[in-house]
């Protein structure tokens, strides 16, 4: 997969809690497949559309800018896709359509997510 570097073109707070409770965690239903959230990883509301991530992405990725508010500081490696498909993230399954963006936290293609078409090129832009 041929990746291109990408970079918020502004930064975008979203609320993040971590799961920190005794629990073997949940399974809930988005992006076309089951994802599973697992004790340590991290709660978001990201402008009205709550997902989770996994604790060490989330760790990696994200800063705190006041109690329970985060950006995403980290640059992504994404491509574009030519067709429709499903791939596997650390949080179950999701779908995607032609056009829209595979996404990895890491350049080397691993961590992967997928983001559609509009929010991806509203949201990013290309890194020098």
């Amino acid at each position: 997969m041929s990746l291109k570097k990408y970079k918020k073109k502004k930064p975008q707070i979203v609320t993040g809690v971590q799961l920190k409770l005794d629990t073997k965690g949940f399974n809930y239903i988005k992006w076309g497949g089951e994802q599973f959230c697992k004790p340590g990883d991290w709660l978001v509301n990201n402008q009205g559309e709550c997902y989770t991530v996994d604790q060490e992405s989330f760790e990696l990725t994200y800063s705190e800018v006041a109690p329970g508010q985060y950006i995403k500081t980290a640059p992504i490696w994404a491509k574009q896709t030519d067709t429709a498909g499903l791939i596997s993230t650390k949080e179950g399954k999701s779908a995607y359509k032609a056009g829209d963006y595979i996404t990895c936290n890491n350049a080397d293609g691993t961590d992967t997510y997928t983001i559609p078409k509009d929010q991806f090129e509203k949201t990013y832009s290309e890194a020098d």
